[in-house]
């Protein structure tokens, strides 16, 4: 199982703050926005983490990993 997590206005946009995807092979980052979001566009803009570490879309995940997803911070 990967754990996927979506934080702050993402949350709303999607409709779930976190989902739990049974996989049999290590998937990437780009995938496991795809399965857990009905194949939809991964956006640009969006920050990705995998275990807590700033991620790529490229990066590979295993079961037993966590991927969180969330809107670039700003500052003020």
């Amino acid at each position: 199982m990967i754990t996927v997590k979506f934080f702050a206005s993402l949350r709303e946009q999607v409709g779930k703050g976190e989902i739990q995807l049974d996989v049999a092979e290590p998937l990437s980052v780009a995938q496991v926005w795809a399965q857990a979001c009905d194949n939809a566009p991964l956006p640009s803009h969006i920050l990705m983490a995998v275990n807590m570490e700033y991620s790529d879309q490229n990066r590979l995940v295993d079961a037993g990993d966590e991927v969180a997803f969330f809107p670039p911070v700003t500052g003020g």
